[in-house]
């Protein structure tokens, strides 16, 4: 293949190119795949139509001699650093704090490629190499990380992200945006201390050169008072959420040690024609030629003939950090736009007519938005979902059917399925009895043409508080969902399931709802398996719980399972069937006071209903 198609990973690649000097080289904890699923690529590519040399440094070897950071020397205007398109902690590390024996984003799944908080060990090292030339960090790491902020791997507080790295500034959020407007400031000749107005970055100042206040600015409590008062903690998170996800935000201002960190606004969400630029850049889809004997790159092949239709999500899951750095605000591209990717993933060799995903954060939010766009402007909520449907919030799936059945007819295609989890609670938390909002339509489609076998979805649970807490639809809705999926397979005579994703251990969550979770279920005979004990990442709700003890937007108390055996104890509900787990589910639900469900559980005159 032709190495000039990817963006230069090795000094030979510059080489050929004919270049002495780079103006941008970017550090990225994952191998590189040249897909607009993958942010380096995407940030290389967008800084590249904008003219200038980019090389990327995927998986640099950071024990060494440090020779992988030194091969391309000093880049021109700035080093870019992403641990990835995971928290290197999540990445590294089970909810059980064990350490994973693979790395989706490395060739062969193997682990070891990457370091613990890979932003702060990269950019250290190249302030260490080269202390003159500027370090701007991004990616979801550096973007949930960017305040104080609960690290459940060292069960510390840790302050702004920007301290540890020693960088000069970092991108929150989806950066192709703000990258550019820096680089640019650089390249006109701006120091680096003095690019202070760009949407959607952070920077630390000393205390002797702050910068002008405005009155519209939140100034959060310190890192400090953050570390001597759990709530004081928690009350942070309310102001960080709520400007997270408005249309106009305040700046944030947040004291550490002897610096102010100032987190700026936003961007406004991407039009569709910002976002069609960014897809419809020259990826060649494929990982670098250079891993072609190392194995297949797993998140790749999840990936790899799917495509994303939208970014954002108004959901507002407690414990899902999407709106944290996507935004609450959807951004769809054009139908065109998709299409023309469709066509390109029809046109691999290796292409057999599957498309495995037409999705996003949620496969059901394309081109949803505000009926009155000005009601959105003044909007604080963190959900537009719940805990109740925004009347504002038009819930039209008949541009997402459009969408499936122009992809679905193409003659490449043999089948379209939708990888991406379905919010059901958008069609079925109020009737549409004439049909416009096309909310039968949708379902009926989906289950009928979109679904390999098996739908999953996520009620997470069946305990309403906790749910309400979750910011997830009632149990009832699930059933409701089941229903109307059962009927549907009956009515086409499909033999297909729906199988539920559960978490344990969430906040609010005790032994007792995790019984009931499992007798719940039970009754309408399923066996787990898609399930997970909850992990505490930076900047979510559920977070900020768990450190805490207290809801950040009401500062009551709320119980939370903490420790390994209480976490061990509530998983061991959903495996109820296991053998080496049914004398102590009997002995529990003894001491809960819940004998009945013995028999539920394991009674031989226990039928399924």
């Amino acid at each position: 293949m032709n190495l000039l198609e990817w963006l230069p990973i090795t000094k030979k690649e510059t080489d050929l190119r004919g270049w002495s000097e780079l103006d941008i080289v970017i550090v990225t904890g994952d191998a590189y795949v040249d897909h607009p699923a993958f942010g380096a690529a995407v940030i290389g590519r967008v800084l590249e139509r904008e003219g200038f040399k980019v090389a990327l440094i995927p998986q640099p070897n950071w024990r060494d001699d440090l020779r992988d950071f030194k091969k391309f020397g000093k880049p021109r205007l700035f080093f870019g650093v992403s641990a990835g398109a995971m928290d290197s902690m999540v990445n590294h590390y089970t909810a059980n704090k064990r350490l994973r024996s693979n790395d989706a984003y490395t060739p062969g799944g193997a682990a070891g490629f990457r370091p613990d908080y890979a932003t702060v060990v990269y950019s250290k090292i190249l302030k260490t190499l080269y202390p003159d030339v500027p370090v701007v960090i991004g990616g979801i790491e550096a973007s949930l990380r960017r305040v104080t902020h609960y690290d459940y791997w060292s069960d510390t507080l840790k302050p702004a992200i920007l301290l540890d790295a020693g960088a000069d500034i970092g991108i929150y959020g989806m950066g192709e945006l703000a990258v550019v407007e820096i680089a640019k400031a650089l390249d006109n000749g701006m120091p680096v201390s003095e690019i202070t107005a760009v949407p959607q970055t952070f920077f630390l100042r000393h205390k002797n050169n702050k910068l002008h206040d405005s009155q519209n600015d939140i100034l959060l409590a310190s890192h400090e008072c953050c570390l001597n008062d759990k709530k004081v903690y928690a009350s942070n998170f309310r102001h960080v959420e709520e400007e997270s996800n408005r249309k106009h935000s305040a700046r944030l201002l947040q004291e550490v040690e002897d610096y102010i960190l100032y987190v700026n606004p936003p961007y406004p969400t991407l039009t569709s024609q910002q976002i069609d630029a960014s897809f419809d850049l020259p990826y060649t889809r494929l990982p670098h030629p250079k891993y072609s004997k190392r194995g297949a790159i797993p998140a790749y092949e999840m990936i790899r003939h799917s495509v994303n239709i939208h970014r954002g999500c108004f959901g507002g899951c407690a414990f899902c950090t999407i709106s944290a750095h996507q935004g609450k605000f959807v951004a769809s591209r054009s139908k065109e736009s998709i299409m023309r990717e469709v066509k390109k993933v029809t046109e691999m060799p290796d292409f057999k007519g599957y498309i495995s995903d037409l999705g996003g954060p949620s496969a059901n939010m394309y081109m949803m938005k505000g009926y009155d766009e000005s009601l959105c402007d003044k909007c604080s909520r963190p959900s537009c979902i719940r805990p109740s449907l925004c009347r504002n919030l038009d819930t039209d799936h008949h541009p997402l059917i459009d969408l499936y059945k122009t992809v679905d007819a193409l003659p490449e295609v043999k089948k379209v399925t939708i990888g991406s989890g379905v919010r059901y609670d958008l069609f079925l938390s109020k009737e549409d009895k004439d049909g416009k909002l096309g909310y039968d339509a949708y379902f009926e489609q989906l289950v009928r043409r979109h679904v390999s076998g098996r739908l999953k979805v996520a009620p997470e649970h069946c305990s309403d508080t906790v749910l309400k807490l979750m910011r997830k639809p009632p149990f009832s809705m699930f059933l409701k969902l089941k229903d109307k999926f059962d009927a549907i397979n009956n009515k086409y005579h499909l033999n297909q399931q729906l199988i539920p994703y559960f978490i344990s251990s969430h906040p609010a969550c005790s032994l007792l709802d995790m019984a009931e979770l499992a007798v719940k279920t039970r009754k309408l005979g399923y066996h787990l398996e898609q399930v997970q004990d909850f992990t505490p990442t930076p900047m979510t709700l559920a977070t900020e719980i768990y450190y805490s003890g207290y809801d950040p937007y009401t500062l009551k108390q709320i119980f939370v399972a903490t420790g390994k055996d209480e976490k061990l104890n509530q998983q061991r509900f959903f495996f109820w069937y296991k053998p080496e787990n049914r004398a102590w589910v009997k002995s529990m639900l003894g001491k809960l006071g819940k004998k009945d469900w013995i028999n539920i559980l394991y009674g031989k005159d226990y039928y399924r209903k």
